[in-house]
Order: structure tokens, then C-alpha cells, then sequence
């Protein structure tokens, strides 16, 4: 099986940055594209950056500009900074990868990671 670990959480004023890391291990084939998840409370989680296997990056309009997802597909490992953040910013984070096993190959499915605590005060 494949499994996905993310560091980083934690508590950082206003204005402050942070940086998030997600490693993937297991019975890994490939990895294709990856993304970053926030889920407030109360709130719906939502996808907030991706990332392509090749690099290619897309952000939603709230994290635009303050945000950065990378990769480093030698170490299988995704990585979020987080830069000029917000309270609104508040949230549980998630991983997420596009994953093909090497027990099917073939197929692909979403592996996730198990969240970490971001808490932004004012």
C-alpha cells in the first residue's frame, strides 16, 4: 500500500510563513499529480493547489500569490510554503496523490495524507 506523511503544522502569527512537506512510501508505481486540501470548520474541504508530475502548477484565487506548491519527485515528497498568511488561513491541511501501486499498475487512486493543524492568530 501506499501511504503519504506530512510535517509542518502548527501555530504562526499573522503575516508569518510556514512551510508543509508530504512524503509518499509504500508500494509506489508512479506518482502523478498532487495537490494541497484545507478543511475549516464547518467548512467543506477544498482543493487549494496542484501540482503535475512534469511541474505545472495551479492555485485557487484565495492563496494566489502567497502560496507555493513544489515537488521532489527523488523523494516523492510535496511540499507547501506558505507565505503572508492569514486567520482565514486556519485549517486543517491535507496532501493528496494521484497514485498508481505496484500491485496494479494499471489503475490509479487518491492517497491521502493525515492532516495536519495550521492555526493562524491575529
Amino acid at each position: 500500500q501506499v501511504q503519504l506523511v506530512e510535517f509542518g503544522g502548527g501555530l504562526v502569527q499573522a503575516g508569518g510563513s510556514l512551510r508543509l512537506s508530504c512524503s509518499a512510501s509504500g508500494s509506489i508505481f508512479s506518482i502523478n499529480a498532487m495537490g494541497w486540501y484545507r478543511q475549516a470548520p464547518g467548512k467543506k474541504r477544498e482543493l487549494f493547489a496542484t501540482i503535475t508530475s512534469g511541474g505545472g502548477t495551479n492555485y485557487a484565487d484565495s492563496v494566489k500569490g502567497r502560496f507555493i506548491i513544489s515537488r521532489d519527485n527523488a523523494k516523492n515528497t510535496v511540499y507547501l510554503q506558505m507565505n503572508g498568511l492569514k486567520p482565514e488561513d486556519t485549517a486543517v491541511y491535507y496532501c493528496n496523490a494521484r497514485v498508481q501501486s505496484t500491485s496494479s499498475p494499471l489503475y490509479d487512486f487518491d492517497a491521502w495524507g493525515q492532516g495536519t493543524q495550521v492555526t493562524v492568530s491575529s
